[in-house]
């Protein structure tokens, strides 16, 4: 597979469920052909917002080959490949076959709550065995521990294969400074939809976009027209989307875009546990926003 350089619009693929919570295959095959129609740049499979932890590795393994042979290159493709058993992700990011996959995004490990040496030493470790390109991806608010501007340039500098960040702290100032710091081809990648817009104007390449499940022509559209310096446009899709950024977050990832694309008709409002479908006051509001936009 050739290389990618991760700009623009990546979606961070949900997975659908029938009501008996198995894999609903006719939902996923639907969802990745509105993506690639809607002209996404690239697809991310088994992330956060795929419920990956509530899947069997068995699963993991059939939606890895569903949607490798679903998509059949017509866009890029990046699985998720991280964990908190250094070891374990090591074993897998090895295994990742460069045909299917453009690269691997490996969040920083949670629950154990490693230093920042410790967090080092654990990408360096993946970096030294992947087969594919390594995307970092920096979640305090899932994993309890921040990866610091300082830890993510040294791995930046140090492991040519270690390409971006999707980085979600919240914390501008440190995506600034990674962003002002970083080597020439290293790319800092939104990993929140709603200061996409912003992290644009200060030099990142794009978004790994939950929304982008639901409006993946509108959202690339502004994060197109960001990349291209058209502000005005851009500043304009970003603020018809801001009520929705928050409801989508409100009770938890994905259950708010499961709830939007069910609404929308896509899919079955189904999750694993612990994870639960929305309030039905959150549904309501969700509702109302998708008959304003539409």
């Amino acid at each position: 597979m050739a290389s990618m350089n991760f700009r623009g619009m990546g979606v961070a693929l949900i997975t659908p469920f029938r009501q008996d919570k198995t894999v609903d295959w006719d939902a996923l095959a639907r969802l990745l052909d509105y993506q690639i129609k809607s002209g996404v740049d690239y697809m991310v499979v088994l992330g956060t917002t795929a419920e990956t932890p509530a899947l069997t590795e068995e699963e993991r393994r059939q939606v890895r080959q569903f949607v490798v042979e679903r998509v059949a290159g017509r866009v890029p493709l990046v699985v998720g490949c991280g964990g908190n058993n250094t070891a374990a992700v090591v074993k897998e990011a090895a295994a990742i076959n460069p045909d299917e996959f453009a690269a691997i995004l490996s969040v920083v490990p949670y629950y154990n709550k490693p230093s920042q040496e410790g967090i080092y030493q654990h990408y360096a470790a993946i970096a030294k065995a992947s087969t594919v390109p390594v995307i970092l991806y920096n979640v305090p608010g899932r994993t309890g521990v921040n990866m610091t501007a300082e830890t993510t340039l040294r791995l930046a500098s140090e492991f040519p294969n270690i390409v971006a960040i999707k980085e979600a702290s919240g914390n501008i100032s440190q995506m600034d400074d990674i962003i002002k710091n970083k080597p020439a081809d290293f790319c800092v990648i939104s990993g929140d939809d709603g200061i996409t817009f912003p992290l644009i104007t200060l030099g990142a390449v794009g978004v790994i976009s939950v929304i982008g499940n639901a409006f993946p022509r509108e959202f690339s559209k502004m994060v197109r027209l960001a990349l291209a310096g058209d502000y005005e446009r851009a500043r304009t899709i970003h603020h018809q989307f801001t009520e929705l950024f928050s409801l989508l977050f409100v009770d938890g990832n994905p259950a708010g875009v499961k709830c939007l694309l069910h609404a929308m008709g896509f899919i079955e409002n189904e999750l694993r546990l612990p994870l639960v479908p929305t309030r039905i006051t959150t549904y309501e509001k969700i509702r109302r926003v998708l008959d304003t936009l539409n």
